[in-house]
C-alpha cells in the first residue's frame, strides 16, 4: 500500500466512507508493524467502535469494544490466573477431567519428557492409563499397563485436589491420601508440566514477546 503513512491516509478516506471492516483490518496490519502508532492505534480503535455500535450479537458488540478499549488503554489490570472451577470440576465426567489434563500440558516444558502411569480409583473401581510421549498427554479408559512407570491409587476427590493445587502429590502420600508403586517422581513431574492459563491476553495487539 506504499507504507504506514499511506495505509492511514487510505484508511481514514474508507473510515468517512463507513468501511469499518476494512479500517479495522488495515490498521490491525499497521500496529502489528508499528505496536506503538498512536494514529493507527486510535483510528483502529474508532473502525472497531463503529462496527461494535451497530452489532447486533452482544457477543461481536463485547469483542469490538473490547478491542478498541485495548488498542487505546492496553490490558485493563493485571493478569491473574484462572483456577479451575472445584464445582465444574467435580461435575465433570473422569474420561473428560483427564482430557482437560491433556489441554493444560505446557508443550514446550514437556519436550522430551516420557511417563506411562496407571490410575486405579479405589471409591469408583476404575483404572485408567495416562501416557506422556511427544509433548502430549493421552488417556485410555478401563486400562493397566504391566510396563508403567508408576502405578497411582487414590480416590476420585484426591486428583481433584491434586488439579485445583490443594495438595502435592507427596503430601497426599504423607497424609494416606494417595499410594505409588513405581517411580513417584513420574507423578510429581506430571503436575509440574501442568499450565496455568491467563485471565488476561491480547486480542487485537501483537502480543509481546516472553
Amino acid at each position: 500500500m506504499g507504507g504506514v503513512e499511506r495505509a492511514i491516509e487510505r484508511a481514514r478516506a474508507d473510515y468517512a466512507r463507513g468501511d469499518y471492516r476494512f479500517v479495522a483490518d488495515v490498521m490491525s496490519q499497521v500496529v502489528f508493524a508499528e505496536p506503538s502508532n498512536a494514529e493507527a492505534r486510535n483510528l483502529g480503535a474508532d473502525a472497531l467502535e463503529q462496527l461494535g455500535y451497530a452489532a447486533e450479537s452482544g457477543a461481536w458488540r463485547n469483542a469490538y469494544l473490547f478491542g478498541a478499549q485495548e488498542l487505546r488503554n492496553g490490558l485493563s489490570g493485571p493478569a491473574g490466573r484462572a483456577l479451575p472451577n472445584p464445582f465444574t470440576l467435580r461435575s465433570m465426567r473422569l474420561d473428560s477431567v483427564f482430557d482437560y489434563l491433556g489441554v493444560r500440558l505446557h508443550g514446550e516444558k514437556a519436550e522430551g519428557r516420557t511417563s506411562v502411569l496407571t490410575w486405579t480409583f479405589t471409591d469408583l473401581g476404575r483404572s485408567y492409563v495416562t501416557n506422556l510421549s511427544n509433548a502430549a498427554l493421552t488417556t485410555l479408559a478401563d486400562r493397566t499397563a504391566e510396563d508403567a512407570d508408576a502405578t497411582v491409587t487414590l480416590e476420585r476427590e484426591t486428583l481433584t485436589r491434586l488439579i485445583l493445587a490443594q495438595v502435592t502429590v507427596e503430601e497426599a502420600s504423607a497424609q494416606g491420601l494417595l499410594t505409588v508403586q513405581g517411580d513417584a517422581g513420574k507423578v510429581v513431574e506430571l503436575f509440574d508440566l501442568l499450565d496455568d492459563f491467563s485471565t488476561m491476553f491480547e486480542i487485537v495487539e501483537p502480543k509481546p514477546s516472553l
